[in-house]
């Protein structure tokens, strides 16, 4: 496939339109070459990255492991959980503004695009964390996506990443993977204490979570201590794993002295603090009604999408799109007999369609997994008219467990290990099977799997160790937006235009995130004018819009890093595409995209820039 169809065309131009006027302004991720210090070669390069990656690991022993790298030298980290605590926020911060100089120093003039590629992501990734840690809260993705000013709440804290982990990523097949798994549990007092010291602290400089935040946390909370108390999933989980594999032990007795004792004292300390601050907590959702709000926003904003574009640029790229996208719908409800009322009130009504709806209770869950099972499928036998170079495409597809499911989005996904011993993962939400609908599951397992987020992860795991650390928000949810869009221009939905529609309503609701995460965080919106905008402009379902924005409230910015990261790919394969012209072949565009890792939105353009030099074209 050498070139577009006309149609699919019309797809990428629709999604550039609304930043035409309005261009990206990055962050300048993208430094002068030439550094303070020395020339260095491709050896001394790979040497550097090595020592920051190394660097990195030992303060996130849990990447370790679900990268498949906690063996030979980094085999002490498998028995070790991160330091949530202030002292070891700080060592952390100390070691990125370290490291920071170190690559900002250097003169990259000699190296090859890819190495240069490499110590650019590094650079882009530590000046935002550093910028982060100088907030006077929250906790700070090294290289990640989930900035957040609240250390603990419905969708923060140990209380739900430990469980996930432990029974998921920490592998048992011999009795020193068993005790590394004890060794874990008996740490994980300590971190939930840290978080506790962290979050007393914010809430003496003036931070607490909004009044219906922690109406959401405290209850999964004492989800989590109940279950604790009797044991719950980290005792069950390796009870059935040693069991599985033959392992001798008294494993049971020792993890349930554990877990019923210190880790549900510390639960306990947890809950008590969030009590402390319900009492004297506001319903206001946004950041701009808290101390040191505005500058946190702006920060959280830059971190998200990589660029400068200020939350009023946002709110108005979003408006734009929006009413672009509904223009797209409206066609396709007429001829499936929708004639009446808003694209969002249309939208709404097809939501209720008998012939759109899973069942209730288990049966139904089963045939959410199912439906997802048939749309890989489907999706599988088009990677290689998508991409030039395949990759496996590891994959599970795994229930959210229920303590989550609360306050967790309707689904999540994301790579496995390097060698892939463990596999990627799609979390789907099942708390009810309202929460899914036929015409919408389709595009979400494409945005979180393949050839989304699970997809792109694989790509990324062959890279040096550093890259497959460092990620960038716009890049990673723009990639599953793309990925979506990929599903559509390669005919997975030309005979389901009810699929289409719930396509296009995925991507409308990302251009609805941006108007929704500003209006909370810099325009003075409230929890509930938000959700009714995602109601009524999008057709969003009531349970998925609260969910929506109550994430916003905790991840401030974050959910503005899809439709620009998307609006910004779009971008680039427009201009490869002109540059191009009969040479452009979409297969090696993606590759492009992909195998250049994932980057800055600036780096990209670096990126996309010398594919379109290699194929003869002028960037």
């Amino acid at each position: 496939m050498t070139s577009l169809t006309r149609r699919q065309a019309l797809v990428a131009a629709a999604s550039t339109t609304a930043l035409t006027a309005c261009a990206v302004r990055t962050t300048g991720a993208v430094a002068s070459a030439a550094g303070s210090g020395p020339r260095i070669d491709e050896s001394q390069a790979t040497a550097l990255l090595d020592s920051v990656a190394a660097n990195l690991l030992a303060f996130s022993p849990e990447s370790a492991t679900t990268l498949g790298i906690d063996k030979g030298g980094n085999a002490a980290l498998r028995s070790q959980l991160s330091d949530r605590s202030p002292a070891g926020q700080a060592r952390l911060a100390a070691v990125i503004r370290s490291d920071l100089a170190r690559v900002n120093a250097v003169d990259l003039s000699a190296l090859a695009p890819s190495s240069r590629t490499s110590i650019e992501v590094v650079r882009s990734a530590y000046n935002a964390a550093s910028q982060g840690f100088a907030q006077p809260y929250g906790d700070v993705a090294v290289g990640g996506w989930r900035n957040s000013p609240y250390v603990v709440i419905q969708n923060v804290g140990a209380y739900l990443d430990l469980p996930r982990f432990m029974d998921s990523d920490h592998q048992i097949e011999t009795a020193v993977d068993a005790e590394a798994y004890l060794s874990r549990l008996a740490a994980a007092p300590a971190q939930l204490d840290g978080e506790t010291v962290r979050i007393v602290a914010a809430r003496e400089k003036g931070l607490v979570p909004p009044s219906f935040l922690l109406d959401k946390a405290l209850p999964q909370l004492r989800q989590s201590l109940t279950g604790a108390r009797g044991g719950g999933t980290l005792v069950e989980s390796i009870v059935r794993r040693t069991r599985e594999k033959n392992i001798p032990g008294d494993w049971e007795a020792r993890a349930r002295a554990i877990v019923a004792g210190p880790y549900a004292a510390a639960l306990e300390r947890q809950i008590a603090e969030l009590e402390r601050q319900r009492a004297v907590a506001s319903a206001a959702p946004g950041m701009a009604a808290r101390p040191g709000g505005s500058d946190y926003y702006r920060w959280a904003l830059k971190a998200s999408t990589t660029t400068n574009l200020s939350p009023e640029e946002i709110h108005q790229i979003g408006l734009t799109e929006l009413r672009e996208l509904q223009g797209r719908m409206d066609p396709i409800l007429k001829s499936l007999g929708y004639t009446q009322g808003s694209v969002g009130t249309r939208m709404q009504a097809l939501g209720r369609d008998p012939r759109y709806k899973f069942s209730d209770g288990d049966k139904g869950r089963a045939e959410i997994v199912a439906f997802i099972q048939e749309r890989l499928k489907l999706v599988r036998a088009k990677l290689p008219q998508m991409f030039h170079t395949l990759v496996r495409g590891n994959l599970e597809v795994r229930r959210l467990p229920p303590e989550e499911e609360p306050g967790a989005p309707g689904a999540y996904g994301g790579a496995g290990s390097i060698d892939g011993s463990i596999p990627g993962k799609m979390w789907i939400n099942l708390r009810t099977t309202e929460l899914h609908t036929k015409f919408d599951l389709p595009d979400l397992t494409h945005h979180e799997a393949i050839p989304g987020h699970v997809w792109q992860g694989e790509y990324a795991n062959k890279l040096p160790l550093i890259r497959t650390m460092l990620a960038f928000n716009a890049y990673s949810e723009g990639w599953a937006l793309y990925a979506q869009q990929l599903a559509d221009e390669f005919g997975l939905y030309d005979d389901f235009p009810a699929g289409r529609l719930g396509y296009l309503q995925g991507i409308a609701f990302r251009a609805c995130r941006l108007v929704v995460d500003t209006g909370l965080h810099a325009k003075g919106w409230s929890r509930e004018q938000a959700v009714r905008f995602f109601m009524d402009e999008n057709g969003t379902k009531e349970p998925e819009a609260r969910s929506e924005v109550d994430r916003y409230c905790s991840w401030p910015g974050q959910a503005c890093g899809y439709k620009i990261g998307h609006t910004a790919i779009n971008r680039q394969r427009t201009r490869a595409q002109t540059a191009l012209g009969g040479k452009f072949d979409i297969r090696f565009f993606n590759d492009a995209v992909l195998l250049g890792g994932n980057v800055p939105m600036d780096v990209l353009a670096l990126n996309v820039g010398e594919y379109i030099r290699s194929n003869g074209g002028t960037a």
